[in-house]
């Protein structure tokens, strides 16, 4: 294993270098879909109108902490899975965003918010997720 350097000297614990992969942005998904996983917890719990059940909301969180858990550089097929969940996510809670607004709902209403930031939070994962997939595909190693 490569260190970056001796280590501390009191306690003379080494620290593993830091691996750069180029164009790899599992780890900011990683957050976005701890994120959008407690945002939906929160909301259902809070009594916000989503476009779920409340067991679809408790399992839509199971399902995005469980990709985040699982997302590494090595693993190809995770970031295509991450891609499919952050599509539907931004559709669904996109779509309803729009047609709440669209309807006379006020911009601050509680319920809207928090749609609004689901919206959000699953655009950017989709945005990381894509690159991910890009920077995969130009890797030289990649057949």
């Amino acid at each position: 294993m490569i260190y970056e350097d001796s280590g501390d000297i009191e306690t003379g614990m080494n620290v593993p270098r830091h691996r750069e992969i180029p164009h790899y942005h599992g780890d900011a998904v990683r957050v976005l879909f701890v994120a959008s996983a407690v945002l939906l917890i929160v909301a259902k719990s809070v009594g916000a109108e989503l476009p779920l059940s409340t067991f679809g909301t408790v399992t839509a969180a199971v399902i995005l902490v469980v990709a985040a858990g699982i997302t590494n550089p090595l693993q190809f097929w995770i970031h295509w899975a991450n891609a499919l969940f952050a599509i539907y996510g931004t559709v669904l809670f996109g779509t309803t965003a729009v047609e709440h607004y669209r309807s006379g709902t006020n911009a601050f209403d509680t319920s809207f918010l928090f749609i609004e930031a689901l919206a959000l939070l699953a655009l950017l994962a989709l945005y990381f997720t894509t690159r991910t997939i890009r920077g995969v595909h130009q890797r030289p190693s990649y057949s």
